[in-house]
């Protein structure tokens, strides 16, 4: 064999297996971008309200609370944080994170593993479905419902048979954020944002690998807050695509924040 063509062919080899190499590497968290916030907007928020999860949609909020007794299903004015819609959850559910998909709401409960249909326009209820983990967060990419367990796992469901298709498993960067207990979900261009409960930080993940491309570190804004329950931790987000807008907000928390990121480091 042609002596230039062996050298060639293990140059190859070498080169493969390089690659190979630098992408099965995991990417250190101290590598990851770390993100802090400028407030653009504040709007009020209900005291009441233990928000579990949390959409924009059309131009309205959609909110969904938690608490046995009272768990709801919201419409809320972002400008004046008016209740201009809601249905209660009876007990036993603890109503947990929502999303809007196809002229329809979607509810999870937390350990009742049932979850919850219902008509965006009327909230009258048009099926339920079950999953066998508990509920915490649910969003959409446009095309199948996402929803997390509390865990560093997330799930893809079918929006019409609502069964789970795929599951993602996120990277560890509990050497920032503590342990990766997700929570409250948002799909915001074409990343997932996740709430880390119960810190004050959402994580940025990557859809298709899992991997945490960026730390959101909202600290200050949690301390600005001052909320008198420790139970009054951050967990909602949601986005309005049209005008690009990021909203957060917190369990009982009295406002809710148009925020803007900054690159830290």
């Amino acid at each position: 064999m042609n002596p230039l063509r062996i050298l060639g062919s293990l140059f190859l080899l070498c080169w493969v297996a390089l690659v190979a190499s630098c992408s099965a590497r995991p990417i250190s968290p101290a590598a990851i971008p770390v993100y802090g916030y400028r407030v653009i907007a504040t709007y009020p928020h209900d005291t009441q309200a233990f928000t579990e999860g949390l959409v924009y949609d059309n131009g309205f909020l959609y909110e969904g609370t938690g608490l046995v007794g009272r768990s709801s299903l919201r419409k809320v004015d972002l400008t004046t944080g008016r209740v201009l819609q809601s249905r209660d959850l009876p007990p036993p559910y603890f109503g947990e994170g929502v999303t809007t998909f196809g002229g329809k709401i979607y509810q999870l409960t937390w350990q009742s593993h049932v979850g919850f249909v219902y008509d965006k326009a009327t909230f009258g209820q048009v099926g339920q479905f079950s999953y066998d983990t508990e509920g915490w967060g649910l969003t959409q990419d446009g095309k199948r419902l996402i929803m997390s367990d509390g865990t560093a796992a997330l799930y893809y469901l079918d929006p019409g048979s609502l069964k789970v298709t795929g599951q993602l498993n996120v990277q560890d960067v509990s050497q920032v954020t503590g342990p990766m207990r997700l929570n409250e979900l948002e799909w915001v261009n074409g990343e997932i944002y996740a709430n880390v409960w119960p810190t004050n930080y959402i994580v940025r993940i990557a859809p298709r690998t899992g991997r945490v491309t960026g730390i959101i570190d909202l600290t200050s804004l949690s301390v600005t807050v001052a909320p008198s329950q420790p139970d009054a931790v951050l967990n909602g987000i949601a986005y309005d695509a049209k005008d690009r807008r990021l909203f957060v907000t917190g369990k009982l928390w009295p406002h809710l924040f148009e925020i803007r990121l900054v690159r830290l480091k």
